[in-house]
């Protein structure tokens, strides 16, 4: 297993590299660890849902 950078996950995820490092804050990339102030990741993570609610999201109102 290969650990790999927030920088280098981005690329593979195809999100920005702070997207990731908020994830990895969050404790939601299972497997990550922080050494300094790099955050490692098993090249094998999935990627986490994106939970978020975007501009363009539409509630249903009743």
């Amino acid at each position: 297993m290969e650990l790999l950078t927030t920088t280098q996950m981005a690329e593979k995820w195809n999100i920005s590299r702070r997207r990731v490092t908020t994830l990895c804050n969050q404790g939601r990339i299972e497997g990550a660890i922080l050494r300094g102030n790099t955050w490692l990741i098993p090249d094998d993570a999935k990627k986490p849902d994106d939970n978020r609610r975007g501009r363009n999201s539409k509630t249903e109102k009743e």
